[in-house]
């Protein structure tokens, strides 16, 4: 189920929400509830698998008691610990990466030796499966309590605001949370507004952005002989599919912070305004954020980061985490080269000191952009062999105009998505806001006041209306 979807917004989350504000003198109950709408929540999309996310949330909370019981023996509870990510590693290896490893294998073999079982994928796996994981390591560190509550730990695993798309949450910024959260009138005001903005990014900018992107990104796909991609329109797909997977994103982790403060816990922020970026370092900092802090603490500093007295260490280091962090988004060849894409991009910053300069902030902004979308082109290519047909397209390097009529027309059709994605995406409104109220523009707080609400009123209808009929209505994220 998406939350953009009209069953979500005036079923699911209506009767979620209200039952759970009925249990309010009974926090227990309103952790039991919350678990339940969550399994359902996952097994209306996934009715079989919700048995995988159900194992998982067993295996990891008896992994957790059997680390926090032989806490004074080093050896057993590392051998704990090690069972614990191999059952996690090998759940998402089986669903997520068999089939691709068994095509490659057969392509290598040049003919069929082993034969694709064809095991599609659970809905968010990579998501929860990363955060039962950093349970049980953390548990090992003594980093956290054990949970001896499985429903409790069961609510930290599957919570539906961010089961699906993140952001991915560690227990220690949640445990006192489930035990002892308070709601208020604030919170839900504040959540629901949240919920909103998120709601109207993915509906009115990712979705409407979506069509663009895909279209000429299929037709890059058909291959000059069919169809010619001009220099011009090939640029404007990849913009729109860079702001696309932005808002689709963003906006999704926006709906999830919204939902989960309705309900009283505060989520960590998972997006910093990334295009604004002035190192493809800074980017990272800003995009997906639970994600690199997921790697950077569970995998590169345990590596060693960059402790090492050599560069070799930390060049290994940086080599195993974007490896992992390209096959973690897909089993794919583009998706582990757009990893490394990146990789050389932040070693090459490392190398040359750029982070730390300072003087031409535009031209850093510029680089870091175009570093960023022309990776974007490589992970929404269906293939190693599209992508180089579409860069081919951008440069001009394919018998291909710079600019037809087509162009003209999507053009016209899509410019106004086009402005709107690239204004939103700067912070332009946090700081007139930010502005306007330490400056204690009177006349402008008393409009503020009155404007933001109808806003986000008319936002929600409007977000609603192209839902009711029948937009398109994709998610990047929902395999992942």
């Amino acid at each position: 189920m998406l939350f953009s979807s009209i069953t979500f917004i005036f079923i699911f989350l209506p009767i979620t929400f209200i039952i759970y504000n009925l249990l309010y003198s009974r926090r227990t109950a309103q952790n039991v509830w919350l678990l339940i709408v969550s399994l359902l929540f996952y097994a209306w999309g996934e009715p079989v698998y919700v048995l995988i996310m159900i194992a998982s949330i067993i295996v990891n909370w008896a992994m957790g008691l059997a680390v926090d019981k032989n806490k004074d023996e080093n050896k057993k509870k590392k051998i704990l610990l090690i069972i614990a990510c191999v059952y996690n590693i090998g759940i998402l290896f089986v669903f997520k990466y068999l089939g691709f490893v068994i095509d490659t294998a057969n392509m290598v073999a040049g003919k069929e030796i082993i034969v694709n079982p064809g095991i599609s994928l659970p809905i968010g796996i990579s998501f929860y499966t990363f955060q039962a994981m950093s349970y049980v390591i953390d548990l090992y560190r003594g980093n956290i309590k054990v949970e001896k509550n499985p429903f409790y730990v069961g609510l930290y695993v599957a919570f539906f605001p961010q089961l699906i798309a993140g952001p991915i949450v560690k227990y220690s910024s949640i445990a006192d949370q489930i035990r002892n959260r308070k709601g208020s009138l604030l919170k839900i005001s504040i959540g629901t507004s949240r919920f909103v903005t998120g709601f109207s990014k993915k509906i009115l900018i990712a979705n409407s952005l979506a069509i663009l992107a895909d279209q000429v990104f299929n037709w890059s796909a058909m291959g000059s002989g069919n169809i010619n991609t001009p220099v011009v329109l090939a640029w404007m797909g990849a913009i729109a599919y860079t702001l696309q997977i932005y808002f689709d994103f963003s906006g999704y982790s926006d709906m999830a912070i919204g939902l989960a403060l309705m309900f009283g816990f505060k989520l960590d922020e998972n997006f910093n305004y990334p295009y604004i970026a002035k190192s493809v370092n800074d980017f990272w900092r800003r995009w997906h954020i639970s994600l690199t802090g997921w790697f950077r603490e569970y995998v590169y500093i345990p590596l060693g980061g960059n402790r090492g007295k050599n560069k070799d260490t930390m060049i290994r280091n940086m080599f195993i985490v974007w490896l992992l962090t390209g096959i973690w988004h897909g089993a794919s060849w583009n998706f582990l080269f757009w990893g490394l894409w990146h990789f050389l991009f932040q070693l090459a910053e490392r190398f040359f000191g750029y982070d730390k300069n300072e003087e031409h902030p535009v031209l850093m902004r510029v680089y870091t952009l175009l570093e960023v979308l022309l990776g974007w082109v490589l992970f929404r290519a269906s293939d190693l062999y599209q992508a180089g047909i579409y860069f081919k397209n951008m440069f001009g390097f394919n018998d291909n105009t710079f600019f037809d009529a087509r162009t003209g027309f999507m053009l016209r059709e899509y410019w106004i998505y086009l402005v709107l994605g690239v204004v939103f995406s700067l912070p332009i409104a946090p700081r007139m806001n930010k502005f306007i109220f330490e400056h204690k523009i009177g006349k402008a707080e008393k409009l503020m006041t009155y404007i933001y609400p109808v806003a986000i009123m008319l936002m929600f209808i409007v977000s609603v209306s192209y839902l009711v009929r029948g937009g398109y209505n994709p998610f990047i994220y929902f395999d992942f």
